[in-house]
This record gives C-alpha cells, sequence and structure tokens, in this order.
C-alpha cells in the first residue's frame, strides 16, 4: 500500500472515530483487547492482551491510535491485560457462531453476501426456535467483510466449557447424523433435524424419480450389493414412497433395503443435499472460548465497511452495501489494477483498469481491500 493510500485510509477512518458512535460489550473491563494497525509490520501483527477500565478509556485509545481492525474478548477474565492467557483467570465466555461467505461459496462479494445472509437467519432460527436460546440473549452483527457473528449472551451457559460448545455447533452443523434415527417413527409430525433429513431424503427421490429410467438404474446399481432387480422394484414404487415422505411418514422405511443403501453413503447427492440443510458455521470460533472477535460499530479494516450490530427482526432487509457504508458520495481518485463492477449506495459502478473517478465510500472500499492506490487530485 503506497504512503499516500495509507494516509488517505487513516484520515477516513479517524473521521469516523471522531464523528461515530462506538459501541462497548457488556462487562468491558473484564475483556481482553486487540488491534490490528494500518502499519503495522509482520513483525508485530496485533497488538493484544490489553484492558481498558470503562468506555471512555476505551474509545480514547481507539481514536488516538486509528486502528485498522478492533477485536475483543468473547472470555471474561479477572485479569484480562495480563501477559499471558494463565495469568488471566478464565471466568467464563459468550457463546459465539461466525458465519463467513468464504467458508460456503465462491462467487461475487454481492453474491456471497446474500447467501451468507440466508445462513444466518436459518442458524438463529435453529438457535431460538429448536434450541430454546432467548431471543432477547441473541444478537446478530455485520462482520463489516464477509459474514455475521452471532452472540449468545447468556449467564447459565457462560462457563460452558468446549465440549459443551461443541456439542451446540455440532447439532446446528448437522454432525453426526443418524440415518436411522431420522426415519424412526415418532408420534406427531417431526420437527428439527428429522423433518430436515426427510426433507432431503425426499428432494433427491425426486430427483431420482425425474431421471431417465436408464440413467436411473445405473445411479441404484452403483451401490454396493444391489442387483437390477433390487433397484427396478424401487423404481417402480417411487411414487408410493414419495407420498409418504411428503406426508412425513416414515413407518417401514427402515426395511427397505434400497432405500437403506442410499441414507447409508456417506457421500454423494443426498449427503449433498443434507449438509444444505445444515447451518455453515465455522465451528473452531464456536468451540473457542478465549476467542477475540471483531467489535460491533468498529470498522472493518480489510473493507471500510461498519460492523454493524442489528435487530434479528430487521436481518432479512439489511442490505450491507448500504446500511454498512458510513462514507459519503464525496469524489476521489483511486487507480485501480483491474476492472470491476461494484454495487454500493443504492448505485452500480463499472470500474475501469487505471485511474477512475468514484464516490468516497467506493474509494475506502477498494483501498482497503488492495484493489486499488489512492490516485493523485484524490482529495
Amino acid at each position: 500500500m503506497r504512503p499516500a493510500t495509507l494516509e488517505f485510509l487513516k484520515q477516513r477512518f479517524t473521521e469516523y472515530y471522531e464523528k461515530g458512535y462506538l459501541s462497548e460489550p457488556s462487562a468491558l473491563s473484564q475483556r481482553e483487547w486487540g488491534f490490528i494497525f494500518f502499519d503495522a509490520s509482520s513483525e508485530v501483527r496485533m497488538r493484544r492482551h490489553m484492558a481498558f477500565a470503562d468506555g471512555r478509556e476505551l474509545r480514547s485509545y481507539i481514536r488516538s491510535m486509528v486502528p485498522a481492525h478492533v477485536y475483543y474478548s468473547t472470555a471474561y477474565y479477572e485479569m484480562p491485560g495480563a501477559p499471558t492467557m494463565g495469568e488471566k483467570f478464565w471466568t467464563g465466555a459468550d457463546l459465539i457462531f461466525d458465519l463467513d461467505a468464504d467458508h460456503i461459496m465462491r462467487g461475487s462479494y454481492t453474491d456471497m453476501l446474500k447467501r451468507v445472509q440466508e445462513e444466518t437467519i436459518k442458524l438463529i432460527g435453529m438457535l431460538t426456535d429448536e434450541l430454546g436460546f432467548r431471543h432477547r440473549d441473541v444478537s446478530v452483527v455485520f462482520s463489516g467483510g464477509r459474514g455475521y457473528h452471532i452472540h449468545v449472551r447468556d449467564i447459565a451457559i457462560r462457563e460452558w466449557g468446549s465440549q459443551e460448545r461443541r456439542e451446540v455447533i455440532d447439532y446446528v452443523c448437522g454432525t453426526g447424523i443418524d440415518p436411522g434415527v431420522m426415519l424412526s417413527a415418532r408420534p406427531g409430525m417431526p420437527g428439527g433435524w428429522q423433518r430436515r433429513y426427510i426433507d432431503a431424503l425426499r428432494e433427491h427421490l425426486l430427483w431420482l424419480s425425474g431421471l431417465e429410467r436408464g440413467d436411473a438404474m445405473r445411479y441404484l446399481t452403483g451401490f454396493e450389493r444391489i442387483g437390477e432387480k433390487t433397484a427396478s422394484g424401487f423404481l417402480d414404487g417411487i411414487e408410493p414412497l414419495l407420498m409418504h415422505l411428503q406426508e412425513y411418514r416414515t413407518e417401514g422405511l427402515s426395511h427397505n433395503r434400497m432405500l437403506r443403501a442410499i441414507v447409508a453413503a456417506e457421500e454423494g447427492d443426498l449427503a449433498d443435499r443434507v449438509r444444505e440443510q445444515a447451518a455453515r458455521a465455522d465451528e473452531p470460533v464456536t468451540t473457542d472460548t478465549r476467542r477475540l472477535i471483531r467489535m460491533p460499530t468498529s470498522l472493518h479494516g480489510g473493507s471500510g465497511l461498519r460492523a454493524a450490530p442489528l435487530a434479528v427482526k430487521d436481518l432479512p432487509e439489511f442490505d450491507p452495501l448500504v446500511d454498512a457504508v458510513v462514507f459519503g458520495t464525496r469524489e476521489r481518485k483511486v487507480d485501480m489494477r483491474a476492472a470491476l463492477t461494484m454495487p454500493i449506495l443504492g448505485n452500480a459502478y463499472r470500474l475501469t483498469k487505471g485511474v477512475n473517478r468514484v464516490p468516497e465510500a467506493l474509494a475506502v472500499f477498494v483501498c482497503c481491500r488492495g484493489m486499488a492506490e489512492i490516485a493523485g487530485g484524490g482529495g
């Protein structure tokens, strides 16, 4: 990054931190803090093991140092500023879920933002509707990059260790699902993972029923110990089976030899469909009881977007490239490394390689992303 670009970004971040409202986490004085700076050397990537007595001290530090990234611990400590983890004396931690579009799909930035938003809504539904977490204890934050953080602050689970947290993340990610349990007959309408599994199986069998018979036979006889007679009989009876699954009736399914072979496959089309039903959260983040997480309302040094806290009810309508943008439309010049089409603040911009005039919000974004340098006359 050229010195002029670095100075441009530091000035814009200074502007925001001097004027912008900075929220602070609960029990601020019990948190460890970490910072990455724009001019950080490769030897000292993050300055951490820091603590602040109150919000005024924290805000003063941020406004004077102007970090590119601000993090605090999900954990609570007796001595958060101690130089080693063993000296901090851990007393508990929030339950955190991190959804990053990079771990879900590849595509344009806008497509990735849309997909990860859908996954976040799915995960929140699992936490509140199936695992019983209260809505008031669940908060969601757009990370400022390509994802969302979900914070669950409930005193009853604060002292959970990694194993208890592992059980929660295994549930939402669908780890260790037993097909036999999923297809076992139970009274009443199934919910949770049983319902999701049956939906995935029905979708898979609908796909199979739509194939040419020869293609379907080749697929079915590809399973170990499945001959043409078994495969043909299964195809002949697939319509009644689909009706049973549509009505979530699972009695007798475990006796179907062909179906047992299909659901027993650990990889393949059905396994992929089941994975699509899971929440795509980053498992190590949830199980880590000493994790640092980005501070809501701070700026993301890799995008210039705000780590935006929002109400769960507002998530479906949230547009990060409008609602998390804090800079305006003042014109700036940037020298693009390559062509780019980018929507921001409700408008789409087509940038060519070389010098372009763009609104300041877009200039900050492409410079933070390393896609451009600030050009001469850029203000």
